[in-house]
């Protein structure tokens, strides 16, 4: 359904000034890839943006926090080389640190830009969209109505009632940590998700006192019980976590410390922040230090935008409903959302996908237009050792009633791992019995970011446990351990296999 208004039902003051097929609202990785595949079959669109016009994973996700990570290691390598007979001593230059996470940020950021500043001019509106009660974009002075609209608005931190208030600058979001000019001494972390996990144990390894918490004895959203209690064994032994916390208040005050004030010339005192928190224990206790890193999710922010103006109703959650996954369509409606802004999946391949779906699905002759279908659910945590979900999780497949069984390996004693001091972690393959298929699987383990694909790729082409058996393994590697574990697969399949061997890998 196209969306067409009558102009005499509304205020001449309510009268389009511009007219245009495809409206894109929001600049990040899914609106630019609607901007670009629109573009090729019209030149009448506009993409309109409120910020800056990179993206969230250039600017402040994805490739700073994996700057910082990669600092993270390095210094962890050298400072934690004793079992190899290696002794080091380590300065870390905090300036340095996150000057080269800014420039270095600056520079992926800067190949956007310049891509944004080859777009011609007239087709670029720089502020924040609304839409009227007519349906109607407006934004700065200007009215623009139009045939198709994409809402690519992305998300933001979401951050608790009050604390904005309470915190002031001892108050961090993943959007602004990176602007940290110098390590700080300490900080606390809320939030166990990929982002909390991420940063907490680089901030840690970079010499910060970081104290995580979180509300649940679960860390990166495991489901799986037994990856979950081995994730927190093997993250728990070099950070400082406060699981099962309850979190009851928080606040800045200033810092009582006699020789810093007697020091201070200027006659102010630096601020620090607490929080009073209720612990596993049941023991109300108070945590002081510079920073609070809030790390408790993203959310949208598409209530804001006027959307049901367009017909678009929102669930509690703020997704919108009537969601067609493949192109971001909202029912018959031509009003797509995509990206993080749909809540769908909050992941940048899955947002380039839907704007590459989106852009070819409004243009007017899209009947050749390649329309990938979703992929399936895969997530990376980059803390060391890694932990990905791949496919269905273990609760999605027991509500499902398919009869399974699991493939284990542990990688406490597996070879290459062992070799490189890289020997904890647990992987469960979930294979369904009726079609030798896997389901899922969930690891916690080093290069958990190659048998997650490894096992992504099995899944989306319906390889079967034996196909993937046939494939070499190479010896000595890590990925012997998946070897390991669909051999168990098969076993509990008790599909007849030649030479096959179920205990630890071969040394």
């Amino acid at each position: 359904m196209t969306i067409n208004l009558d102009n005499n039902s509304h205020s001449n003051s309510d009268q389009s000034t511009r007219h245009v097929d495809v409206a894109i609202i929001g600049a990040g990785t899914a609106g630019q890839n609607a901007f670009r595949q629109a573009s090729k079959t019209t030149n009448n669109i506009v993409i309109i943006n409120d910020g800056f016009w990179t993206t969230t994973c250039a600017t402040v996700g994805c490739m700073p926090s994996k700057l910082l990570i990669a600092a993270a290691n390095r210094a962890h390598e050298a400072k934690d080389s004793e079992a190899f007979g290696i002794y080091a001593d380590v300065k870390i230059d905090g300036k340095q640190v996150m000057a080269r996470v800014q420039a270095e940020r600056n520079r992926f950021a800067g190949f956007l830009e310049q891509q944004v500043d080859s777009w011609p001019e007239d087709k670029k509106i720089s502020g924040r969209a609304h839409i009227n009660q007519n349906g109607i974009i407006e934004v700065n002075n200007e009215l623009i109505k139009a045939d198709k609209i994409i809402i690519a608005t992305g998300s933001t931190p979401f951050i608790p009632d009050g604390w904005t208030e309470k915190l002031g600058d001892r108050l961090l979001t993943s959007d602004t940590v990176f602007e940290l000019t110098d390590l700080p001494n300490s900080m606390a972390v809320i939030g166990a998700g990929s982002i909390g996990l991420e940063l907490a144990q680089a901030f840690s390894r970079l010499g910060v006192v970081v104290t995580l918490f979180n509300r649940t004895n679960r860390v990166a959203g495991l489901k799986d019980d037994a990856i979950n209690t081995k994730a927190i064994a093997c993250l728990g032994s070099e950070l400082t976590m406060k699981l099962n916390s309850k979190i009851e208040g928080v606040g800045s005050r200033l810092k009582v410390d006699t020789d810093q004030l007697e020091a201070d010339k200027e006659g102010t005192a630096q601020s620090v922040a607490f929080i009073h928190y209720i612990g596993s224990d049941g023991h109300t206790r108070e945590w002081q230090g510079d920073y609070v890193l809030v790390a408790t999710g993203r959310h949208n922010t598409i209530d804001q935008l006027g959307i049901e103006n367009l017909g678009v109703s929102l669930d509690d959650k703020n997704r919108p409903q009537d969601l067609d996954i493949n192109t971001g369509q909202i029912g018959d409606l031509e009003v797509y959302i995509i990206g993080d802004a749909n809540a769908h999946i909050p992941l940048l391949h899955v947002a380039s996908d839907e704007g590459f779906g989106a852009g070819s699905s409004v243009c007017t002759n899209n009947i050749d237009a390649y329309i990938r279908p979703p992929a399936i659910p895969l997530s990376i945590v980059f803390c060391e050792p890694q932990i990905i979900n791949v496919g269905m999780t273990r609760p999605e497949i027991e509500e499902s009633e398919r009869e399974y069984v699991i493939g284990k390996v542990s990688f406490d004693n597996q070879g290459r791992s062992r070799v490189m001091g890289v020997n904890c972690g647990l992987l469960h393959i979930y294979g369904c019995k009726q079609t030798d298929k896997i389901l899922g699987a969930s690891m916690v383990g080093p290069d958990a970011e190659y048998i997650a694909h490894i096992l992504a790729v099995a899944i989306t082409n319906s390889l079967s446990i034996k196909e993937l058996l046939d494939t070499p393994f190479y010896h000595p590697t890590i990925l012997e351990g998946l070897r390991t574990a669909l051999r168990d697969v098969q076993e509990q399949m008790s599909i007849p296999y030649q030479n096959q061997k179920t205990e630890q890998d071969s040394f």
